[in-house]
């Protein structure tokens, strides 16, 4: 029984970052409309763009390890959120009234810019953090078997715990939040009563980045290091869990993601290891085929 309650305080911290990613990105998609694999790009940009600007801040800067991860966290914000606002309005906002393929055109070739663009900056190098709150804290313990979390894991919670609950707040209860409802529910509609779509649409993108970003600073806080195939895969999960659960509604896609990394994490430990993506994302692939249902998006 000890080992089963491990497997899902082990689960919490991956549930948290995957409800937090698919809140982020459920709030890009209600107003594109469209797959776009550029939300993982831009998690794992921020995990290396925090990893190398620590480097920066420690090996040049000569800044103690606090000051320096302050410092990569502040230049990883920066440049995610810039680069998704930048996107939002000079890509995404063209394309996505065009068609969904050059959507996923436009998401592939961001990728390939971004992801040499880091590591031709990181100079092909691996960079790792040290280990960071590392600290065990006992949940429950029977004598013989503790269940325990680190205190990064603990931190790791609480942060995409407030990130869903800010997120929410502001969706329901501000003009923002009114305005974003209206422009994914209809556009043109909303064009009519005088809302600028624009504005919107590049802000909401704004905000998924900013989501997709602290996500990826979460990530590689407790990891240790960031690479790009790992953020292409928790990019293309959140897609298709996103799709699952609802991808226009961020709560429905948050509670969905949830579950999704319980699954994982209870699948790692009673289950083969190596099949576990697969089996997730099959998993996910026959909800989707499932619950498919004939509709039109204009």
């Amino acid at each position: 029984m000890a080992y089963f309650f491990q497997l899902l305080a082990n689960a919490a911290p991956i549930a948290a970052l995957y409800a937090a990613l698919a809140f982020g990105y459920a709030i890009a998609f209600a107003v594109t409309r469209r797959a776009d694999m550029t939300y993982g790009v831009l998690f794992a940009f921020s995990g290396q763009m925090f990893l190398l600007f620590t480097a920066i801040g420690w090996d040049r800067l000569w800044l103690i390890l606090p000051a320096a991860l302050t410092f990569g966290a502040a230049a990883a914000l920066l440049l995610s959120v810039g680069a998704g606002a930048a996107i939002g309005r000079f890509v995404m906002r063209p394309l996505a009234n065009v068609s969904p393929n050059a959507v996923i055109v436009a998401s592939l070739g961001l990728l390939m810019v971004l992801m040499e663009g880091a590591r031709l900056a990181a100079h092909t190098r691996q960079l790792w953090l040290p280990p960071i709150l590392s600290g065990s804290v006992v949940l429950w313990e029977d004598g013989r078997f503790p269940v325990t979390l680190t205190l990064i894991q603990l931190l790791d919670i609480a942060a995409s715990a407030v990130m869903i609950a800010i997120g929410w707040l502001v969706l329901a209860r501000t003009r923002f939040g009114r305005l974003w409802k209206a422009v994914s529910d209809d556009p043109k509609a909303a064009e009519l009563c005088a809302v600028n779509t624009g504005l919107v649409f590049v802000t909401a993108y704004a905000i998924a980045s900013l989501y997709a970003a602290l996500c990826g600073l979460i990530a590689t806080s407790r990891y240790g290091t960031m690479d790009f195939s790992d953020g292409l895969l928790f990019g293309f999960k959140v897609v298709l869990i996103a799709a699952a659960g609802g991808a226009r509604h961020p709560l429905r896609a948050a509670f969905g993601a949830a579950l999704i990394g319980i699954a994982e994490t209870l699948w790692t430990g009673y289950g083969p290891t190596a099949w576990r993506d697969f089996a997730v994302i099959s998993g996910l692939v026959l909800i989707l085929v499932v619950s498919r249902r004939e509709r039109v998006v204009v």
